[in-house]
């Protein structure tokens, strides 16, 4: 049980020390991974930068995650489940669509005028506040191997077992605290677990 997002973050700083991790640039993912990654960008003195994820949720059942879509448009796709449920394409896609049009507006209400920070031949440590089904992680590990970065690490405090499994095959290295089970969801492992506001997200951003 962490106290708060900056404690988690604090742990996790220290154990990415420990494993010798270094990185060009932090990619927090929005909102909830931004105060983590704050304090990581911070303690590896790194520039910050958001990577926003949208959800892409089932119709009628939107908390259960069909995949997800950054704001540059890259997309991580259940595609198993979107078969099993059988969800139409053409939803899917009007789905898909609105929900990366979310993430870019997103993006650009947090940069203001600034451009994206680049990572091509950087390495990069994408940084969330706690991993459930991978959907948004995977998302945004794609994201930054597509904008060119040469290595990608996540980092996270807590996860489920069975997602940051996945994840191991979408990053170099992952760097994950502790894997509770049963792990239901990311909040039930903070005592203060606040809601992120964009207030905040553009706060961590501006150091």
């Amino acid at each position: 049980m962490f106290t708060d997002r900056a404690e988690a973050g604090e742990q996790l700083a220290e154990r990415l020390a420990e494993r010798g991790v270094e990185a060009d640039v932090v990619l927090g993912i929005t909102r909830g991974g931004m105060p983590v990654a704050r304090v990581v960008a911070d303690r590896l003195d790194c520039p910050l930068g958001a990577v926003v994820v949208q959800k892409i949720g089932t119709p009628g059942r939107e908390e259960l995650a069909l995949g997800a879509v950054t704001s540059d448009g890259t997309a991580w796709l259940n595609r198993d489940l979107v078969h099993d449920l059988g969800v139409d394409e053409s939803v899917f896609t009007n789905r898909r669509e609105q929900a990366e049009a979310q993430a870019a507006e997103k993006a650009t209400r947090y940069r203001d005028e600034n451009p994206p920070l680049d990572l091509a031949g950087k390495r990069v440590l994408v940084v969330d506040d706690g991993v459930a089904t991978g959907a948004t992680a995977c998302a945004a590990l794609a994201s930054a191997r597509e904008r060119g970065a040469s290595e990608v690490v996540l980092g996270v405090p807590v996860g489920a077992s069975s997602s940051m499994e996945r994840l191991r095959g979408e990053a170099d290295e992952v760097v994950c605290l502790e894997l509770p089970e049963p792990f239901g969801a990311v909040g039930r492992h903070y005592e203060r677990f606040e809601q992120v506001n964009d207030e905040d997200v553009r706060a961590a951003l501006g150091g």
